[in-house]
């Protein structure tokens, strides 16, 4: 026997009598009822993802093993079970949409045992998470998550090549799950099904509690299987690091009664839809902060990667007064509200010791009559442990936020530094952009004031070696990308192609043309985005520098055009009136076609900076034109081996 709900925008079915495996079925659909999750209560509890009728996911078991042994969902009975729909408008105080769809279909499940299981099924995504009503504090020994699929199926993965619980500056591997033995999995990661749809894994939510990462599992399926790093009992430091010597025999040490991170499966069935997929930040907790006015997303001027060389100045460059003055001095001429004072401006031992002379207090006015404010790094050890005094001082002098580093792992222990940073930061007003980071899990919705994170590796590699790529470049979009912004640090104006480039720390150039480094300010998402190479080398070009100091950081529309995982994309922004299309393509060259039906009526005039003949072997020639276009236009795009392609539309007053 067969119950079926039904309501405007919802489709639940419930086999409560009828017996499958000699259990009780739960049946939910996503609200266009093309994605379907089966969920079997048999004393064990496993899921099942179904997409237009085929299996996604084989059952896959879902539990967690409390220390005293404890095991929910082992012999687990349902009491009650409740179900929702939700079809609002979330609006964002920034982002890559103005106001994001929020439509789904959830199935709550509350067991005898004092544990609940949420699932939501979205059209273009699985989520669920366990709940908690257990009393006191409790410790967890592990969570089981596991995705286990029909057949031996292809990834594009993150593989670290090492044991530490840290691999997000990788580059990404391609091949099947059964050859991940040796690779603890980062998130996101990306499953090339073989139906056709890529599903993209990967966790929301992420509070007091350990990250997850994926490894084969070794059973009757072709599986991923989750594991975490367990709570750390001894530290070293190492410089930089603090590196765990021990760890515990549990995971996480937290209240009883709590959610816990989603588990997270992001649908698609193009490509190219995984280039505007918000479910990360749907699924994070909302703002939780009363005031946001001070919240100011922009672009910075960045020292560090371009070795603080200024062209043809009468002052010793470098960590001094002399070097920041003329940072200030360019970013207020160019509009560019902030700068970046990284390593070197303090002991990075105590931050509380100013290095090279630095006045940080007179630097802070003197960006304050030029319209720049200043942000500092720090070593995040070194914060945590002068955090209420250094914030203070931080505050006293006036900056507008922090860049922490160095974390490089996500047991508990860090994940809580996380929080505790974005809470003490937004009491003093200062903004966080996290390095040495895990991937976002939607920590910018809880509190804005998290405005980027770099949990990839970036633009920086390409000081010291060879693995910054374009192939790297167009897999971020796809993957990295999809969890949350994401600080690769773009900009370099020193453009080679492959046999030409060469890793110079002092002088550091990108692989790929010059237009390639102008489509990542469009394709990128970074709310405080970089500009990574020198100011001298920036103003030597003014074309370049008047499409960068206009360039939006947030946006109100995104549109995805086109793009294969890791080898090209076409990607539509909107900013008020104006469009940005930015085009990208691997070591290949592509010819690509531009449909502007998007465009309202009337008449635009698109300013198109494109690959020029030679850029193939001269990366930094390019070609601006202008062409007065409508949404009937259709634009041919030819983007050179490693290359790029913008174009800037704007309607005809």
């Amino acid at each position: 026997m067969k119950y079926v709900l039904l309501s405007a925008f919802f489709i639940l079915s419930l086999a409560a009598g009828n017996s499958y495996a000699a259990g009780k079925q739960y049946e939910l659909y996503s609200p266009d009822k093309r994605v379907k999750v089966t969920v079997v209560v048999n004393g064990n509890i496993t899921y099942q993802v179904f997409v237009d009728g085929k299996a996604l996911l084989e059952p896959s078991p879902i539990s967690m093993t409390l220390e005293n042994g404890e095991l929910l969902g082992e012999n687990a009975s349902v009491r009650r079970r409740s179900t929702r729909t939700v079809d609002k408008s979330v609006t964002p105080l920034y982002g890559f949409n103005d106001h994001i769809k929020d439509h789904f279909n959830a199935l709550t499940l509350e067991f005898k045992k004092p544990f609940s299981i949420v699932f939501r099924a979205f059209d273009n995504g699985v989520a669920y998470r366990i709940e908690t009503r257990l009393k006191g504090s409790i410790k967890i020994k592990k969570e089981q998550v596991a995705y286990n699929f029909p057949q031996d199926e292809k990834a594009w993965y993150l593989d670290p090549k090492s044991s530490r619980w840290h691999g997000y500056e990788s580059n990404y591997s391609y091949g099947y799950i059964s050859q991940m033995d040796s690779v603890k999995g980062a998130l996101p990661l990306l499953v090339d099904h073989n139906s056709g749809i890529k599903v993209l894994l990967t966790e929301a939510d992420l509070h007091d509690y350990p990250g997850l990462y994926l490894v084969p599992g070794h059973g009757e399926y072709h599986s991923l299987v989750g594991i975490m790093p367990a709570w750390p009992t001894e530290v070293k430091q190492n410089g930089y690091d603090m590196l765990v010597e021990k760890r515990a025999d549990y995971i996480a040490q937290t209240e009883g009664t709590r959610t816990f991170p989603w588990r997270l499966m992001i649908l698609a069935r193009q490509d190219k839809e995984l280039l505007n997929n918000e479910l990360v930040y749907l699924l994070a907790t909302p703002n939780k902060l009363q005031d946001t006015s001070w919240i100011k997303p922009g672009l910075v001027s960045w020292d560090w990667w371009n070795d603080w060389n200024l062209k043809d100045v009468n002052f010793k460059t470098g960590v001094n007064m002399d070097t920041y003055k003329y940072y200030i001095d360019f970013a207020g001429k160019n509009g560019i509200p902030y700068i970046i004072l990284d390593e070197g401006w303090s002991d990075p031992y105590n931050l509380l010791d100013v290095k090279h002379n630095l006045d940080i207090a007179k630097l802070v006015q003197y960006g304050n009559k030029r319209h720049v404010k200043l942000i500092l790094w720090c070593v995040w050890h070194v914060l945590d442990r002068q955090l209420e005094q250094a914030m203070d001082e931080f505050q006293k002098w006036g900056i507008a936020g922090i860049k922490t580093d160095f974390m490089n792992r996500d047991d508990q222990k860090v994940v809580d530094f996380y929080t505790r940073i974005a809470k003490a930061a937004a009491k003093r007003r200062l903004l966080v952009d996290f390095h040495g980071a895990f991937k976002p899990t939607g920590l910018s919705r809880t509190y804005p004031n998290i405005i980027n994170r770099e949990a990839v590796m970036g633009l920086e590699y390409n000081k010291w070696s060879y693995l910054d790529t374009p192939h790297h470049n167009l897999m971020l979009p796809f993957t990295r990308m999809a969890a949350g912004p994401m600080d690769f640090t773009p900009g370099a104006m020193r453009n080679y192609n492959k046999n030409d480039f060469r890793p110079i720390a002092s002088r550091p150039m990108s692989q790929g043309t010059r237009c390639q480094q102008l489509a990542m300010y469009v394709v990128y998402y970074a709310p405080l985005q970089m500009l990574a190479d020198s100011p001298t080398a920036y103003q030597s070009e003014p074309v370049i520098m008047h499409l960068l100091s206009k360039m939006p950081v947030t946006w109100d529309q995104t549109l995805p055009l086109d793009g294969k995982v890791g080898k090209y994309l076409l990607l539509a922004r909107r900013k008020g009136d104006t469009w940005y299309i930015g085009g990208m393509t691997n070591w290949t060259p592509r010819d690509l076609t531009a449909n502007l039906s998007f465009l309202g009526n009337g008449n635009y005039e698109a300013t198109i900076y494109s690959d020029a003949t030679n850029s193939d072997r001269i990366g930094n020639e390019y070609d601006v034109n202008k062409q007065q276009v409508t949404s009937a236009t259709k634009l041919h795009i030819h983007m050179a081996s490693g290359g790029g392609w913008v174009a800037v539309i704007k309607p005809v007053q």
